[in-house]
């Protein structure tokens, strides 16, 4: 990974899947690339449903601690986006502009704020641009 990249949500769900190992495979390779040259980042909101998901255990097994761990070491230094005033009207901006669903305005409106290049996402259309921001599906 050598542009400055977003990862949603379902690309770290992806991550722990069990399901799909071809998609796994990929997904862990972002994250891990991604964490370890800091090119890829995520949003406060990515980790909120990231939690959720684990705790509901819903496509995941993972235990508590491990989901801590993985919180605190992998997370948490990519989180680069936090919620903000600024976020929200950008967000309700691209919502109004271009249809989009709420939460995918939210992860849009965070890549953009965080300067990334590329929007890894499985949900969004993949090649859809906005501004220099292209959302592109890894798993095509």
């Amino acid at each position: 990974m050598n542009v400055k990249s977003f990862l949603d949500t379902n690309i770290i769900v992806y991550a722990f899947g069990q399901s799909f190992p071809e998609k796994a495979k990929i997904a862990q390779r972002l994250v891990t690339d991604g964490a370890a040259d800091k090119q890829a980042i995520i949003s406060y909101q990515v980790v909120q449903e990231f939690i959720n998901v684990a705790l509901r255990g819903f496509r995941l097994t993972i235990g508590r601690s491990d989901l801590e761990s993985f919180v605190l070491t992998a997370l948490f230094p990519m989180m680069a986006i936090s919620s903000s005033p600024a976020l929200v009207i950008e967000a309700l901006r691209l919502h109004g502009e271009n249809q989009l669903a709420w939460c995918d305005s939210l992860i849009i409106a965070a890549a953009l704020q965080g300067g990334c290049k590329v929007l890894y996402s499985e949900d969004m259309q993949h090649g859809r641009c906005f501004g220099d921001l292209v959302i592109q599906n890894p798993f095509l």
